[in-house]
């Protein structure tokens, strides 16, 4: 990678998480005892993911899919599928990936949800 394109990429990112501070953004992973994909996860993104920018910019909690959801959580519809990530902003969903797609795609799929995010945070 060139140093050029290393520049853009790290001005992108500093314009995307640098946004006027909100009250709450967050990440809500929906998890199930045995599931192999959640596993997955946990091996491939769990012990990074807290000390990463999307990390610091939506904090993760972790809740069963099972379990009954807390009152501060406002979704559009229940998780069904494990995991699935849902974005918040203030309790509310924004945003969700179902399923894992793998360690690239969860990162770039997550990326775009938080600058839409950003986007329309900007608009309001």
């Amino acid at each position: 990678m060139t140093r050029f394109a290393l520049t853009i990429i790290c001005l992108t990112a500093s314009l995307i998480f640098s946004a006027p501070s909100r009250a709450e953004t967050r990440l809500v992973m929906f998890e199930a005892s045995g599931c192999y994909w959640c596993d997955k996860w946990r091996r491939e993104i769990g012990p990074i993911y807290g000390k990463t920018a999307e990390g610091k910019h939506a904090p993760l909690t972790v809740i069963d899919v099972h379990a009954a959801l807390p009152a501060d959580i406002a979704l559009e519809r229940r998780a069904v599928y494990t995991p699935t990530f849902v974005l918040l902003e203030n309790g509310v969903e924004v945003n969700r990936i179902e399923g894992y797609p793998g360690e690239a795609f969860f990162w770039g799929l997550l990326e775009r949800m938080l600058a839409d995010l950003d986007k329309a945070l900007v608009k309001s």
